[in-house]
C-alpha cells in the first residue's frame, strides 16, 4: 500500500460570479501528504489556500483533478458516499467565533460527530469519549455543561480541536487555526496539536500565515501564488535555499527581533498588488511582480520541475 494518506492531483476549483465572470481560486495544484506528515501551505490571502482545503475535504465540489483519500478517488463521491469516509479526514476551522453551534454545550458539540458516524448510540455513550478528549486538549469535564460563548478564544480553538480529533482521523485540515489566536496562546495550540500527532501518527494539511510558525510545525511546505503552487520542499530546505522569486519575496518579509541582523537583511520584497483572480496573468502568474522576469514569463506557464532532490519549482528562470 503507498504511504500516502491524501494526494491531490491537478485540482482546480473555479467559481462563477455573474454571468461570464469566473473566479479562478485553484489552478492544477498538485501534492501528496504520508501519514504522520505535516505538510504547511502558505501564501499571501487570495491566493486560495482555503478554497484547495475546503475542495479536498469536499466542502466545494471539485472543478476539476483528483483528490485520493486512502487509496479511495472521492473527488466525485455523493455526500451519501462520502459519508463513511469522512471518519478519516477533519478539519478545524479558522475562526473559534464562528465555527462553534451558539445554542449547543461543549458536550453536544464534541459529541456530535460520534453520534452522527453512529461510534456511539446515545449521548450518555459519547460522555466516555468526550470527557477524555476534553483533558487531552487541556480543559475538563467541568467545561463540559458550558456553552461557547462562555469561553476566551484559545478555549474555544480547543474545542473545535477536540471535534476534530473525537473521531480518530487519519488526516486533519488545518484552516489558520491559530491566526485568530494571542500569540501567547498560538503555541499552546500548534503544541497540542503536535504531540497529539506524534501520540497517533495522524497527518496535518496546515495552512498558515505565519511562516515562522509553519517552519515549525511542517516537514514539508508548499507556497501558492494566485491559485498555483509555485515551490513544494522539505520545510527546511525552503527557508535555507528558496528558488522562486515569490518565495524569496515571502521569506525577506518575515520581521527579525535583532536590530542589527535586520539592517543585514535583505529587504527587498514583493512589489505591486496581486493581480484579480478573475483575470488572473498569462503565463507564469507572478511575472507582474517578480523583478527577473523574461519575456518567455509572460507567454509560457511554467511547469513543476526539480531544482534539486524533492525540491520541486514552477520557474522559467529555475536552471
Amino acid at each position: 500500500m503507498s504511504g500516502n494518506i491524501l494526494e491531490v492531483t491537478g485540482l482546480t476549483q473555479h467559481f462563477k460570479v455573474g454571468r461570464h465572470a469566473v473566479v479562478h481560486a485553484v489552478d492544477g495544484v498538485s501534492f501528496s501528504i504520508r501519514r504522520g506528515q505535516t505538510l504547511g501551505l502558505v501564501g499571501e490571502s487570495g491566493c486560495g489556500k482555503s478554497s484547495c482545503a475546503r475542495s479536498i475535504i469536499r466542502v466545494y465540489d471539485p472543478t476539476g483533478g483528483t483528490i485520493v483519500l486512502d487509496g479511495e478517488d472521492i473527488t466525485h463521491m455523493s455526500q451519501k458516499e462520502l459519508q463513511p469516509r469522512r471518519r478519516k479526514m477533519q478539519m478545524i476551522f479558522q475562526d473559534p467565533y464562528a465555527s462553534l453551534n451558539a445554542r449547543m454545550t461543549v458536550r453536544d458539540i464534541i459529541a456530535e460527530p460520534l453520534l452522527a458516524h453512529r461510534v456511539v448510540k446515545t449521548k450518555k455513550e459519547a460522555n466516555d469519549y468526550v470527557y477524555p478528549m476534553l483533558e487531552r486538549v487541556g480543559l475538563t469535564a467541568e467545561h463540559a455543561g458550558r456553552y461557547a460563548h462562555e469561553f476566551s478564544g484559545g478555549q474555544r480553538q480547543r474545542v473545535g480541536i477536540a471535534r476534530a480529533l473525537i473521531l480518530q482521523p487519519d488526516l486533519v485540515i488545518c484552516d489558520e487555526p491559530i491566526s485568530a489566536l494571542d500569540v501567547s496562546i498560538q503555541a499552546q495550540v500548534v503544541n497540542l496539536l503536535r504531540d497529539y500527532q506524534q501520540e497517533q501518527g495522524l497527518a496535518y494539511l496546515f495552512i498558515a500565515h505565519d511562516l515562522s510558525m509553519v517552519r515549525y510545525v511542517s516537514d514539508v511546505v508548499g507556497v501558492m501564488y494566485l491559485g498555483q503552487l509555485v515551490e513544494l520542499c522539505a520545510a527546511e530546505e525552503i527557508y535555507d535555499n528558496p528558488v522562486h522569486p515569490y518565495t524569496q519575496g515571502l521569506l525577506s518579509s518575515i520581521p527579525v527581533a535583532d536590530p542589527k541582523l535586520a539592517r543585514q537583511k535583505d529587504k527587498s520584497g514583493i512589489e505591486g498588488d496581486l493581480p484579480s483572480p478573475v483575470e488572473p496573468p498569462s503565463g507564469c502568474r507572478f511575472h507582474t511582480r517578480c523583478p527577473f522576469a523574461k519575456d518567455v514569463c509572460s507567454q509560457q506557464t511554467p511547469p513543476m520541475r526539480e531544482a534539486a532532490p524533492g525540491h520541486q519549482v514552477a520557474c522559467h528562470l529555475c536552471g
